[in-house]
């Protein structure tokens, strides 16, 4: 929101400088941004008379002006502007005049001919970006005072940065509320008079919708001058608040819009070939043509207002192009409107562009004054446009839905205790005054009724946080923690989610963090997932639903980087995936309806190492990303079992388990899934939970054996399918019942061996080895170590396994 300091102090006028205005405005909660004056420095320019102007004679397109500077003698001033003539009012920089950019006037020849100063555009002076010809003054400019005194240049303009919630300070008049409540100063808003009718001239407007407009206030007005002039006040107001001026009509409307808040819509009520205008939401397969030039294809989600039944406006946004004004327009239609903001959010997003009327409609614009300002936009018109024949009809104003502003209570108490200050009630009172809120005081409990302007007052902290900042922010005290800081200990048995991002890190994979919503065909290729959580209002079209995996964005990453010529890829994020789950309630840091856990995955591609002189080049494989899971989720031990996924090769895939419980997967990527994202080779991902991997086994003592290990190896002969995993199972649960393997301390294998075809097909040879330990203060004896080995064999024998001879 930009507007000049002279706008607003002619609704309330504080005695502050400039500085301390801006100041009082931030600490108030309207941030300002930037304080700049209309023009930027200069010096030595004043208004001038063109007395006469004749071309040069050495130049086609330069020209000899003498020139009246009010300073006592005639100026010869030679000027290439196309727009100088005599008898016009000019600004002229005289000899020793320093303009924007440190370019100082001195005296000088061109072409020959002595030139005595400059006459400027207003781009030269930095007020604008206009340079079509010189800046041309109105007639009655006071030769020889100062531009920057006459044209007001050094009238500051203020940049607020307003939050979402305070859609009532988007107008001049908006902000001089504010100002009004801060300082106290009086406030003067501009008159509402009614503009009597002088025809029967109407066009009936009915609401088909009232969940989409509450109220509609409009008036036609007949034989304007359609080629009347913005008046310069309201020009040089538009184009200093960021707006260029266009014709008186449009003009007006933005004027209006900036001052009050209220956008509006002028139709060329010829072009509407109607007998009433109807305001409904759209139909599938309409369309409408808007101000901008394109045309919209219309859905139910849509507001519309028709002329007849055919789309004319999209409500609340932008007007059509068929019913638009221009300088051939004598009779209008004036549309001031109440739409309400769930109608409007959103909408502009989808369409790909903004304008100034969604953007406060979707922050609320008051209801209560639609009448009240479509008399003003009345008077201004006639004013501006008005000619003797003028006809102005009479108001129509249809109400069919308007907000229900409930009253809002504040206890006087919790106000103090929130604030952590013991505010007077007299302030809290002056301050609801100041603020125009209503409000009763009983027990100690104010009752507020909210202005129809204030779209933010809702619930009592709305209404402390109002007394507050008029209390002053800069008021409260610095307050020093009441308890010393210390540090947590960290719990022993629980690990950080970070301390997951370091293990990556250390086995050379980089951290990526993606967006949270996906384009839906990942959901289908990677999770199988036609189902999806959906967005209601996704930031762009393509990511429209919530993730339940975190392998799509890990490959996504892998495209883009070899598509750069990345030969090796080694990447890794931790974040939330979302899944529907109607048993989840509400809470601080949950939505209703939907579960979301933390998960971590990984991807790695290309070589298994770096390029280097001492180990050979092979592509990376699953037992390479194997043994950095089993790292990342060390002291935990990880059972891998042979099974399938939506997005993993079939046969190179496995389900990854900590004890019984499955917390992912690992595997090659599924080849269809390769050719989709066209690569080359095939990636291997893994993907698991993060809550099971937080909690970790507590250290538990184990007094150091007094003897020495005894080792042993055993090779048995295995059917080719049988996976290794069973054994290992097997062995680790006889354990815990036969006393013979009490001793055992490890069992792991060390060979395999497949032989070739007809050696032994369908069979598979594997060598483990085992470690035996004494768990008392004797030496185990050949007695124990014999039946340790005799027990584990049977155990083997028992899963289809038999001693290798």
């Amino acid at each position: 929101m930009i507007f000049t300091e002279e706008w607003l102090r002619q609704y309330v006028n504080p005695a502050l400088s400039t500085d301390e205005l801006a100041e009082a405005l931030t600490m108030a909660g309207l941030e300002v941004e930037e304080v700049t004056t209309a023009a930027p420095a200069f010096t030595g320019v004043v208004v001038a008379e063109v007395l006469t102007c004749r071309d040069h004679e050495n130049s086609d397109h330069l020209h000899v002006c003498e020139v009246n500077a009010g300073t006592g003698e005639t100026l010869q001033i030679v000027c290439g502007a196309p727009n100088v003539k005599a008898g016009i009012k000019v600004a002229c920089a005289t000899i020793g005049a320093v303009l924007p950019g440190d370019f100082r006037i001195k005296k000088s020849k061109l072409r020959g001919v002595v030139s005595m100063g400059m006459l400027c555009s207003t781009r030269e002076l930095g007020i604008n970006e206009n340079h079509d010809g010189i800046w041309i003054l109105p007639d009655d400019a006071p030769v020889g005072t100062d531009i920057r005194e006459y044209a007001r240049l050094d009238d500051a303009k203020i940049e607020l940065k307003l939050t979402p919630n305070r859609g009532d300070a988007l107008s001049v008049v908006g902000v001089a509320r504010d100002v009004h409540a801060i300082t106290g100063a009086p406030l003067i808003l501009p008159s509402m008079a009614p503009v009597p009718a002088t025809c029967e001239c109407r066009l009936p407007v009915e609401i088909q919708a009232p969940d989409l407009c509450g109220r509609f206030s409009s008036r036609v007005i007949r034989n304007l001058n359609p080629k009347a002039k913005t008046p310069e006040w309201m020009k040089s107001r538009l184009e200093r608040a960021g707006q260029r001026s266009v014709s008186a009509l449009v003009d007006i409307s933005n004027y209006v819009m900036l001052e009050l808040g209220r956008p509006t819509h002028f139709y060329d009520i010829k072009k509407l070939n109607a007998d009433r205008l109807t305001v409904r939401w759209a139909r599938d397969g309409e369309s409408v043509k808007l101000l901008n030039g394109e045309t919209v294809e219309l859905t139910p989600w849509y507001g519309v207002i028709c002329a007849g039944d055919e789309p004319e406006c999209l409500a609340g946004i932008m007007g059509g192009d068929r019913s638009s004004i221009n300088d051939e327009t004598t009779d209008l239609f004036i549309e001031s409107a109440f739409w309400f903001p769930k109608a409007i959010q959103g909408r502009c997003r989808k369409l790909n562009f903004s304008t100034d009327a969604a953007y406060r409609y979707e922050r609320g614009v008051d209801y209560a004054s639609t009448a009240e300002h479509l008399e003003y936009i009345t008077q201004l018109v006639l004013d501006i446009c008005g000619t003797p024949e003028t006809k102005v009809g009479p108001v129509e104003d249809v109400v069919a839905n308007l907000p229900e502003r409930a009253p809002v209570k504040m206890r006087v108490d919790r106000c103090c205790k929130v604030v952590g200050v013991d505010i007077p009630l007299e302030s809290m009172e002056e301050s609801f005054k100041r603020l125009g809120f209503e409000y009763t005081l009983e027990n100690g409990v104010f009752t507020v009724v909210p202005p129809s302007f204030r779209f933010d007052i809702e619930i009592e902290e709305d209404l402390i946080e109002e007394v507050a900042r008029l209390w002053g922010y800069e008021k409260l005290p610095d307050r020093p923690p009441l308890a010393r800081i210390a540090m947590k200990p960290s719990r022993e048995e629980r690990r950080s989610a970070h301390a997951l991002r370091l293990e990556m890190a250390d086995l050379g994979y980089q951290e990526l963090i993606n967006f949270s919503f996906v384009p839906e065909e990942w959901e289908v290729a990677f999770a199988a997932n036609e189902k999806p959580i959906r967005l209601l209002n996704p930031i762009a079209s393509q990511l429209s639903v919530m993730r339940t995996q975190l392998i799509g964005g890990l490959v996504d990453i892998l495209r883009y980087n070899l598509n750069r010529r990345a030969e090796r890829v080694r990447v890794f994020e931790l974040g939330r995936v979302f899944f529907p789950d109607t048993s989840v309630e509400e809470g601080p840091w949950t939505v209703k309806g939907v579960r979301q856990p933390q998960h971590i995955a990984g991807l790695a591609y290309g070589t298994a190492d770096d390029a280097q002189w001492g180990v050979p080049a092979r592509r990376v494989d699953f037992f390479d990303v194997k043994g950095d899971v089993e790292r990342l989720i060390r002291p935990l031990k990880a059972r891998f079992v042979k099974e399938s996924f939506p997005a993993l090769h079939p046969g190179r895939s496995a389900g990854i388990y900590v004890g019984e419980k499955r917390i992912g997967f690992i595997g090659e990527l599924h080849p269809r899934v390769m050719q989709q994202f066209d690569l080359t080779h095939a990636p291997v991902v893994f993907e698991v939970a993060v809550d099971p991997l937080m909690e970790l086994p507590l250290p538990d003592y184990k007094p150091v054996s007094k003897f020495q290990p005894v080792t042993r190896d055993l090779a048995v002969v295995v059917p080719a399918d049988l996976e290794v995993q069973v054994l290992f199972d097997a062995v680790a649960a006889a354990k815990k019942k036969d006393l013979r393997l009490a001793p055992l301390t490890d069992f792991r294998l060390f060979d395999l061996y497949r032989p070739k075809e007809g050696e032994g097909a369908g069979e598979k040879s594997l060598a483990f080895a085992i470690e035996l330990n004494s768990r008392t203060d004797e030496a185990l004896n050949d007695e124990q170590t014999e039946g340790a080995v005799r027990a584990i064999l049977e155990v083997l024998e028992e899963k289809g396994a038999r001693l290798r001879q």
